[in-house]
């Protein structure tokens, strides 16, 4: 099994982004997709899930930031228009671990893959 993991940052605070929810979508070579799981990061913006990958396939992890930022208090200059974060990414290898960090603000995200 592969195993998907991330680290959240409030890049507006510079806070571990704790409680956002996650979905991890699989797009099948046809275009059908499958929710293969959603959780919520734990309080120091981690969470990490084994993956039994489909190497043909794509993957989507969803990231609800407007839902995470819409329940802080922070200064706002303009109305947030990023209600979610999609990150389109392959997994070619099944055993392999795929770390995707995020700095996420209202309206913009910086992602990079480590492993």
């Amino acid at each position: 099994m592969a195993v998907l993991s991330s680290h959240l940052l409030n890049g507006v605070d510079g806070t571990h982004a704790g409680e956002v929810t996650v979905t991890l979508i699989q797009i099948a070579a046809d275009g059908e997709r499958l929710v293969v799981f959603e959780e919520q990061s734990d309080q120091g913006g981690r969470f990490q899930q084994d993956v039994a990958v489909v190497t043909d396939a794509g993957y989507e992890m969803v990231i609800a930031s407007g839902a995470y930022f819409s329940g802080r208090e922070i200064p706002v200059t303009g109305t947030q228009i990023l209600h979610e974060i999609v990150i389109r990414f392959s997994m070619p290898d099944p055993d392999a671990r795929y770390h995707i960090p995020v700095i996420m603000s209202p309206n913009s995200y910086s992602c990079w893959w480590s492993s």
